[in-house]
Formats: structure tokens, C-alpha cells, sequence
């Protein structure tokens, strides 16, 4: 079959794909229809859960395994659609519904390529794909999940929207949930200790700080506070008040650094992380992925959006058509040429490096 054949039956996987709900933790029809089109082109595939995975025909242990995975879980539709999110419609080149671009774009192409190379002999490196389920929540049943089941991974190219230019590097994330404390009271009573007014210095020091490490790549940590909960009833002065701190780590801390360090200094009662596995990651600028694609012209920069790069102890490389300005947005969408040029330059890439 022609790249081109490929690519036209990517994009006709990807309207099934949108046409089925695949919220995360709810994969189970998606990871089917991928099962299809690897029954159809007589691959051989596992499935674990709703997570889709297969090696090349010629797998070797002697050399160094390749892994490429996208998601096909998608986010909820929010209310400002105007289209059937579970509608794929092509409009003046635009592929519309929920999930074209984050990241079904990238997932079929990157099946695509697999396709392409499942039969090659002599290649350089093994590859193992995998279509993972619970991208979008983070959950316990995704390619975290799939780790110690696949192949050992050297190296990894993880399909997201880039616009197939090379994230070199993405930041990590933890979430912490904080505490400031005071004293009940009748709102009608005198109160020195309102736990509400002690929260605007609070928040006034999470605004001010700036981590003193920069990343070349990512920039600056970015520390926002996200959430505040406080009070049930309009006469009384709470006990405390509740905040939610979203802090995108760059590659200078791990995120038991930045946990440690607000610990020890956050003006507040507490402050504790939900989770520290989720660190930034990245990939050499000299490795050979990333210099192949910037002989093919492809432009490298760091991603401050979190993906399954997260759960990769290896070297990783952010890569895939769309943009992700337009992920989770109000009628997501993704140019149909955006795939085809993402199927041609993700197969020129590994002809450079595994061929």
C-alpha cells in the first residue's frame, strides 16, 4: 500500500475515532476500532485494558527499541460547541470533532507510520507503538500502566499537537492542595484572625515568587494558584480556606524539590503535593531524532503543556500535526493536510534514523 493509501485510511480511522466517546476511562470502543485496522493490515497486536500495542514483524532484543504512542481518550466536550462534538465533519480542509487534534491527528498518523514500517527488515531500531487509554486524566490504566509490559524503551516519540516541529522538552506538573488557617467566628463579632483576609498574604507570596533556576528550553517554573474554597454560610467566619496551587516544573527541579521547598517556606498551615510522578522530561539536542528533524527543517522548543512524556523514564521527543492551542477549545479541529504532511514527515524522520 501507498503512503498515500495510508494516510487516507488514517483519516478515515480518525472519523471513527471522533464518531465514538472515548472519555478518559471510557476507551473501550475506540481501542477496538484500532484493533481493526491492525487486523486489517495483519499485524499482530495486544490489547491490555484499552491500551493497543504491537511490536514490528521483525523485533530483535539485540537493539534499541523505538516507542511511538499517542492516546485516543479524549476530554469532555465543554459548552461553548456549537458542532455534534461526536460529529467528524470536513469543512474547507478542517476535520472537526472532539479529539481531531488532541490527539487523534497525531495517533493515526503515528499508526500510519507504524503500518508503513511493521514489515521492513534490518532496521536500526525496534519500534513498539502503543495507543493509550487515560492520557487526558492521568489515570492509573495508561501508558504508565503499559511500562512494564512492552519492551524495554530506549528512546520515545510521544504524538501530540506541534505542529511537527520538535518539543525537545515539556514541562513536569504537580498539584498541591493548601490550608490557611484562622479563627471561627460570628461574622458579627470582632475577628483578628479571619482565615480569609490571612489568605491575601498568602496569595500575594505565591504571586511574588519566582524560583531562582531557569530552563533554557522551558523557561521559568510557573506557580498558579487555580482554586479557593472558603466559608459555607454568610454569618460565620470560616476555620480556614482551601487553595489549589498548579505549578508546570521545568527541567532545572524535580518536583520532590519544589514540594520540599514550598513546604518549608508557603505561608500557610499546609501545603501538600496530590502526586510527584508527573516530572518534565526531554531529550538531547544532539540525539539523533532531534537532528534529523532539524536537517528536515523542523524548528525545536520547549512545551509547557503536560503529556505522556511524563511517565517516560527515557529520552522522549513531543511530536505531531495539529496545534495545541486548539486542543480542549470549543470545536476542535485539525487540517486534514496537517496529517498527511504529519504521515510524510514522521516516516522521513525514522527513514533518517532507523532505515
Amino acid at each position: 500500500m501507498t503512503q498515500q493509501e495510508l494516510t487516507q485510511d488514517a483519516i478515515s480511522l480518525l472519523k471513527k475515532l471522533i464518531e465514538t466517546q472515548s472519555f478518559s476511562s471510557e476507551e473501550d470502543v475506540t481501542a477496538s476500532h484500532i484493533e481493526d485496522w491492525f487486523k486489517r493490515y495483519d499485524i499482530d497486536f495486544k490489547r491490555t485494558l484499552n491500551n493497543v500495542w504491537a511490536v514490528n514483524k521483525y523485533f530483535d532484543d539485540s537493539k534499541p527499541t523505538l516507542l511511538l504512542n499517542s492516546h485516543h481518550d479524549t476530554v469532555k466536550p465543554n459548552n461553548a460547541y456549537t458542532r455534534d462534538p461526536l460529529k467528524a465533519g470536513v469543512e474547507d480542509g478542517k476535520l472537526y470533532g472532539l479529539g481531531s487534534n488532541d490527539a487523534g491527528g497525531c495517533l493515526v498518523s503515528l499508526i500510519a507510520t507504524f503500518t508503513h514500517f511493521y514489515n521492513q527488515k534490518d532496521l536500526k531500531y525496534n519500534l513498539v507503538i502503543v495507543a493509550s487509554a487515560e492520557e487526558e486524566s492521568s489515570g492509573p490504566n495508561g501508558l504508565n500502566s503499559m511500562l512494564p509490559i512492552i519492551p524495554k524503551v530506549d528512546v520515545a516519540i510521544v504524538g501530540e499537537p506541534t505542529l511537527m516541529n520538535l518539543a525537545v522538552a515539556e514541562k513536569g506538573l504537580v498539584v498541591f492542595d493548601a490550608v490557611i488557617e484562622g479563627t471561627p467566628s460570628h461574622a458579627a463579632h470582632p475577628n483578628d484572625n479571619n482565615a480569609i483576609y490571612n489568605t491575601i498574604e498568602a496569595l500575594q507570596w505565591f504571586k511574588d515568587l519566582k524560583f531562582e533556576k531557569s530552563s533554557e528550553a522551558l523557561g521559568d517554573v510557573k506557580l498558579t494558584v487555580t482554586q479557593i474554597n472558603a466559608g459555607k454560610q454568610h454569618n460565620v467566619v470560616p476555620a480556614d480556606v482551601k487553595l489549589v496551587i498548579d505549578v508546570r516544573v521545568n527541567d532545572a527541579y524535580s518536583n520532590a524539590e519544589i514540594a520540599e521547598f514550598l513546604q518549608e517556606n508557603a505561608p500557610c498551615k499546609s501545603i501538600t503535593p496530590r502526586s510527584l510522578r508527573l516530572n518534565s522530561s526531554s531529550i538531547p539536542v544532539d540525539h539523533d531524532l532531534v537532528k534529523a528533524g532539524i536537517a528536515m527543517g523542523r524548528t525545536t522548543y520547549g512545551s509547557p503543556t503536560l503529556s505522556d512524556q511524563a511517565v517516560l523514564s527515557c529520552p522522549s521527543l513531543k511530536l505531531g500535526p495539529g496545534d495545541s492551542t486548539r486542543s480542549h477549545s470549543a470545536d476542535e479541529f485539525i487540517y486534514v493536510s496537517e496529517i498527511e504532511e504529519g504521515v510524510g514527515i514522521y516516516i522521513e524522520l525514522l527513514n533518517r534514523v532507523i532505515v
